[in-house]
This record gives structure tokens, C-alpha cells and sequence, in this order.
């Protein structure tokens, strides 16, 4: 008999309400999700944080969800917050000195190893950011 032999890959997945509400929520169950795989917070909260209000607030459509998925595999988390703004892609320019946001990508881009957009099914994008973690305070369940 040929029996598969694999290793599950630590994820979690929820759908959030496009709000502000919703994303704190998807921060605070990030970091309970992370705490409970032995994952630092430091520095995926914050780029958490940045994704899900970038999601509630830009990419935004009354009546729809974000979803939030977070994989662990190896020493690399994957940080992953999908909208139904496919049509509106995250700016990735300098603001103004004086400008009042627009700088919580060049946060993400700080923190991450790599990120990025990928294109969904229309009407969806998902903004994606990896951060290495080490492998002694990642434990697998």
C-alpha cells in the first residue's frame, strides 16, 4: 500500500468585515493566532495591522468581506489580506512631507522580507508579505 507521507502547514484563514472594527480584529486574531505557533509578533502584527486597515479602508466595497490567511512553513510566515478592489492596485510612491497617510506600504516594505500584489478572481486582489522567523521559537502543530 502507497501512503502519502506529509507535514501539515500551520494556516489560518478568516473573513473580516471591511471596517475598521473588522481590521482590528484581524490584527488581534493575528496575534493570537501567532502567539499560539510560538511566532514572534514583532514584526507581522504591524504589517498585519497595515494590510487589514489598507484592505477596510481602499479596498473597500459596502457588502463585501476581506479575508486575512496566514501560513507558516519553514522559517517564513506569509502574510496574506485579500479585497474586492481588484481594480484599485496599493500605491507604492513617497507622500507628501505634509501628507496625512500614505505611508503604511513603505511600513510594510521596511518590515517584509518581500511583498507584493497578486491578482485574483475579478472582482479580488491579495496583498501578500513574508517575513522570516527563527526556527527555534517556530513550532510546528
Amino acid at each position: 500500500m502507497n501512503q502519502e507521507i506529509s507535514t501539515p502547514i500551520p494556516h489560518f484563514t478568516a473573513q473580516l468585515s471591511a471596517t475598521p472594527r473588522g481590521a482590528r480584529l484581524a490584527r488581534l486574531l493575528a496575534t493570537e493566532q501567532l502567539r499560539s505557533w510560538g511566532i514572534p509578533l514583532d514584526p507581522a502584527e504591524l504589517i498585519v495591522a497595515e494590510l487589514a486597515a489598507n484592505a477596510a479602508t481602499h479596498g473597500r466595497v459596502t457588502g463585501r468581506d476581506f479575508r486575512l490567511t496566514l501560513y507558516a512553513v519553514a522559517d517564513t510566515l506569509r502574510i496574506e489580506v485579500a479585497d474586492t478592489r481588484g481594480d484599485r492596485h496599493p500605491l507604492t510612491t513617497h507622500p507628501a512631507p505634509d501628507a496625512d497617510s500614505g505611508r503604511g506600504l513603505l511600513l510594510v516594505e521596511a518590515l517584509a522580507d518581500k511583498w507584493g500584489v497578486a491578482p485574483g478572481l475579478p472582482p479580488r486582489k491579495t496583498v501578500w508579505a513574508e517575513v522570516r522567523v527563527t526556527q527555534e521559537t517556530h513550532s510546528r502543530e
